[in-house]
C-alpha cells in the first residue's frame, strides 16, 4: 500500500536511506544520517506541495518517494520538482520502486507540476532502468564529479514532462 508519510515513519525512512548510503553509488552522501539530522527534511515533506509517500508491507515501511523543490528560491523553476526514491534492501526487485514512481508522478501531476527531474549517479543501474521505464530521458551529464573511495562517478540528470 502507498500512502502519505506520517511522523511515525521517520525511523524507517532514515533506515532505508542509510542502507543506500552504505551500499554506495545510490546517493552522493557517504555518511549515515541520524533521525535527528533528517527531522527538518522529513517535516518539510509532511503534507503541502512537497509530499513524501511510503510503501508499506504488512504495516512496515519498505520504500519511499519524495517530491522536493528543484533549485529552491528560483521562482521561474516553481513548476519543476526533483524526485527521490529508495526501497529497503530486502524488498528490492519486487516492483515497489515502479509502483512508487507511478504513484508519485501521478501525485505530482495532481499538484500541478509540469516537469520532474531525478539526479542520480551513473553507477546506479537500477535507478537508470527505472527512470527509463518510467518515461524519463537523460537531460544532462556531469562527468566524474563524485568520488567514492578514490573511484570517480558521474552525475546524470534525467527528466520528463508531466
Amino acid at each position: 500500500m502507498i500512502r502519505a508519510a506520517r511522523a511515525e515513519d521517520i525511523d524507517s525512512v532514515v533506515n532505508i536511506y542509510n542502507q543506500a548510503i552504505d551500499a554506495g553509488f545510490q546517493t552522493a552522501f557517504t555518511e549515515r544520517f541520524s533521525v535527528a539530522e533528517r527531522m527538518e527534511w522529513f517535516q518539510q515533506h509532511l503534507g503541502g506541495r512537497y509530499p513524501l509517500f511510503v510503501y508499506t508491507d504488512d504495516g512496515d515501511v519498505v520504500g519511499w518517494f519524495s517530491i522536493s523543490p528543484y533549485r529552491p528560491g528560483r521562482e521561474a523553476l516553481n513548476s519543476t520538482i526533483e524526485i527521490s526514491y529508495f526501497v529497503d534492501n530486502d524488498h528490492q526487485k519486487k516492483g515497489i520502486g515502479s509502483q512508487l514512481m507511478k504513484f508519485g508522478l501521478a501525485a505530482a501531476r495532481e499538484l500541478g507540476y509540469k516537469t520532474a527531474v531525478a539526479i542520480i549517479l551513473d553507477k546506479n543501474a537500477g535507478s537508470v532502468a527505472l527512470l527509463k521505464r518510467s518515461g524519463f530521458e537523460q537531460w544532462g551529464y556531469l562527468p566524474g564529479v563524485a568520488m567514492f573511495n578514490g573511484e570517480e562517478c558521474s552525475h546524470i540528470y534525467y527528466g520528463t514532462k508531466l
